[in-house]
C-alpha cells in the first residue's frame, strides 16, 4: 500500500528548496507520483528495450548509467486505448515509436510516465531523520549533497488476521439504502416519492415518471409533479406492439397507491386503487399498424393534508403506429396534485391572516358551519347584475352597483330577491374576528348586526317597500404589541336603504352596495411630563456654610443670622 511521503517522512527541516528531489539509488524500485524531474546538469538518454519489447529506463543512481531520461516509460500503459495507433499525449504508447515523447507531445497524460519514489532535499537542511524508510546522502553532478529517502512502494500484505483492523482504520461509512434503514414518515411531504404496491407480486415500489435523457433515446425514472415529454425508439415494432409494457395502458394502473408512507404496516386499509377515467384498449397489431399505443398518461392525485392520498385517477391518450424500421413514439406523462374535496368534511379555507387580518385579503364570513368570503355586487357588460360577485377586501373601502331586472311577482318575493341580491348567497351571519378563524370555534366569530327596511314607515297601502342599497360597516382595530400589531374585527353591521314602489310599476331597479372600514384603534398615551434636570454639586459644597452657622449660633440667638440670609439667597438662585 502506498503511503503519502509527507505523512511518514518525519524529518526536521530548516527550509525546503524548490526541486528538492533526486534520482533513486541503484536497485531501488520506482513508482508514479507527483514528483518533479531531476536536477539540471544530467545528460539525457532515451529508453532501452527490455524483455518482451517493453521500454524501461536504467537506474539513474547506477554507476554505469551516465544518462537519465526525464520521462521513463511504464511497463503497463494505461492510456494506450487504440490498438495499432499512436494515442495523442500518451507518452508510454509503443505505437508512437518515440524515444523522447516530450519533444513531440505538448504534455504527457497522467499515468503515462514514471516518477521517482525518492524524496530528496538539500543535506544541509537536515538536522535529524526519524524516517522508517531507507535513506542515503548522495552528491549530484553539481557537487551538492542531497539527503534522499526512499518511500515505501510495496503493497501492504492483507490476511485474515489483519483484515478487520485495516478495514476499520481505512474504511469509511458503508453504503446503506435509505429506503430500507430509515423508518417511513407518518405522512407525505413535498418532494417525497409516492409508494405503490403490486398485489400480484406483493412488491412495494415507487410511482415514477419517465423523463428524457440528453440523447433523447433513453428514459430514466423520476418521481416529480411536472409534465415530461420524451421519445421511444423501437427496433422491431411488430414485436414491441404487444410485448412492450410501455405501450400498454394496463401497466399504468395495475397497482395501488399507499395513502401515507407508514401504510406498509396496514396494507389492507391504506391502499388506494388507481381509477380509470377514460377507457383504454389493449395494443393490437393489425396488419402493418400497431393500434392503441399509449401516447399520453395523466395522473390526478387528490391529497388531504397529513391524512395522505385519498384518490388517484388516470386517463390515457392513444394513437396508431405504422410498423416500419426505426419507428418511434412521442409520449407525454403528466402528474397533477389537488386538494381532496369530501362531501362529509371540507378542508378549511385559506386564511386572511395569522392571526391578524392582512389588508387586501378577503373578509371572512360564516353562515351556519360554512365559511366563505363576504361579497359585493358585480355587473355584467350591459350593466345588469351578474351571478359573479366581488370579494370584500379587508381594509379597502369599495362601492359597486348594477341593475336588477324586476320580474312580475308579488311584493314578498320581490323583497326576498332584493335582499338576496344585495348581500349575496348565502347570507352572511357572522364575520371572523381574526384572519385565521376556525368555523368550528364559534367564539372566533362575531354576529353581524342587521337593520332591514321598515314597512310601517310608509303610508301607501298598495306600495311595496324594497331595499335598493346596502352599506356594510366594519369596525376594526389593531391590538397587541406596537412592534407587531394584529388587525382584528370588532364588529360589523348591514344597513339597508329602502324605497317604496307600486306593484308591477318598475321593470328595472338600480342597486348599490358599499363597504366601509372604520379604524377604532386606541393608541397608547404619550409619556407624561418631561424628565427633570439632574443637578450635581461637589460633596463639600455646603461645608463653609455649616462652619459659619455653627460659630455664630451661640452669640446671635433670637436674631436672624446673615448666614441664614445668604443661604436662602443661594437656594433661590439655584432653583
Amino acid at each position: 500500500m502506498y503511503t503519502s511521503p509527507l505523512a511518514l517522512l518525519q524529518v526536521f527541516l530548516l527550509l525546503t528548496p524548490e526541486g528538492g528531489q533526486c534520482p533513486p539509488p541503484r536497485g531501488q524500485g520506482r513508482r508514479a507520483g507527483p514528483f518533479k524531474p531531476l536536477r539540471r546538469g544530467l545528460k539525457l538518454r532515451g529508453p532501452s528495450l527490455g524483455p518482451l519489447g517493453v521500454p524501461y529506463s536504467r537506474d539513474p543512481f547506477s554507476a554505469e548509467n551516465g544518462a537519465v531520461d526525464l520521462l521513463p516509460v511504464l511497463p503497463i500503459c494505461v492510456c494506450d486505448l487504440t490498438p495499432g495507433t499512436c494515442d495523442i499525449n500518451c507518452c508510454c504508447d509503443r505505437d508512437c515509436y518515440l524515444l523522447h515523447p516530450r519533444s513531440v507531445f505538448s504534455f504527457c497524460l497522467p499515468g503515462s510516465v514514471r516518477s521517482s519514489s525518492w524524496v530528496c532535499v538539500d543535506n544541509s537542511l537536515i538536522f535529524r531523520s526519524n524516517s522508517p524508510f531507507p535513506s542515503r546522502v548522495v552528491m549530484d553532478l553539481n557537487g551538492i549533497k542531497q539527503f534522499c529517502v526512499h518511500v515505501n512502494n510495496k503493497p501492504q500484505t492483507v490476511n485474515a488476521s489483519n483484515f478487520q483492523t485495516l478495514a476499520t482504520e481505512f474504511g469509511g461509512k458503508p453504503f446503506d439504502s435509505t429506503f430500507q434503514t430509515q423508518s417511513p414518515a407518518p405522512f407525505y411531504r413535498a418532494g417525497d416519492p409516492i409508494l405503490t404496491y403490486f398485489s400480484k407480486w406483493s412488491v412495494l415500489s415507487l410511482l415514477r415518471q419517465p423523463q428524457e435523457l440528453e440523447l433523447g433515446t433513453l428514459y430514466r425514472e423520476q418521481s416529480c409533479s411536472k409534465s415530461t415529454t420524451c421519445v421511444r425508439f423501437f427496433k422491431n415494432l411488430a414485436d414491441s406492439c404487444t410485448l412492450d409494457p410501455a405501450l400498454n395502458a394496463v401497466s399504468y394502473y395495475n397497482f395501488t397507491v399507499l395513502k401515507v408512507p407508514r401504510g406498509m404496516a396496514d396494507l389492507q386499509n391504506m391502499k388506494v386503487p388507481v381509477t380509470l377515467v377514460s377507457q383504454a384498449g389493449s395494443p393490437l397489431l393489425a396488419g402493418n399498424t400497431c393500434q392503441n399505443a399509449v401516447s399520453q398518461v395523466i395522473y390526478e392525485i387528490e391529497t388531504n393534508g397529513t391524512f395522505g392520498i385519498q384518490k388517484v385517477s388516470v386517463s390515457f391518450g392513444q394513437t396508431n403506429l405504422t410498423v416500419e424500421p426505426g419507428a418511434s413514439l412521442q409520449q407525454q406523462f403528466i402528474i397533477r396534485f389537488r386538494a381532496f374535496q369530501s362531501t362529509a368534511t371540507s378542508l378549511p379555507g385559506p386564511r386572511s391572516g395569522n392571526p391578524g387580518y392582512i389588508v387586501g385579503k378577503p373578509l371572512l364570513a360564516l353562515t351556519g358551519d360554512i365559511s366563505h368570503s363576504m361579497t359585493l355586487l358585480q355587473s355584467q357588460g350591459d350593466g345588469t347584475c351578474s351571478v359573479r360577485r366581488h370579494k370584500v377586501q379587508f381594509g379597502v373601502n369599495a362601492m359597486s352597483g348594477c341593475k336588477l331586472r324586476v320580474k312580475n311577482v308579488d311584493c314578498s318575493h320581490l323583497q326576498q330577491e332584493m335582499y338576496q341580491t344585495l348581500h349575496g348567497r348565502p347570507r352572511p351571519e357572522h364575520v371572523a374576528i381574526f384572519g385565521n378563524a376556525d368555523p368550528a370555534q364559534k367564539a372566533e366569530w362575531t354576529r353581524i348586526l342587521s337593520k332591514n327596511c321598515s314597512v310601517s314607515a310608509t303610508h301607501c297601502t298598495s306600495c311595496c317597500v324594497i331595499p335598493v342599497s346596502l352599506e356594510i360597516q366594519v369596525l376594526w382595530a389593531y391590538i397587541g404589541l406596537q412592534s407587531n400589531p394584529q388587525a382584528h374585527v370588532s364588529g360589523a353591521r348591514f344597513l339597508y336603504q329602502c324605497q317604496s314602489i307600486k306593484d308591477s310599476q318598475v321593470t328595472e331597479m338600480p342597486l348599490t352596495t358599499t363597504v366601509t372600514f372604520v379604524d377604532i384603534t386606541q393608541k397608547p398615551e404619550p409619556p407624561r411630563g418631561q424628565p427633570r434636570t439632574d443637578w450635581k454639586l461637589p460633596f463639600d459644597f455646603f461645608f463653609p456654610f455649616k462652619v459659619a452657622f455653627s460659630e455664630g449660633a451661640d452669640s446671635q440667638k433670637g436674631s436672624v443670622s446673615p448666614v441664614h440670609i445668604l443661604t436662602l439667597k443661594v437656594m433661590v438662585l439655584y432653583r
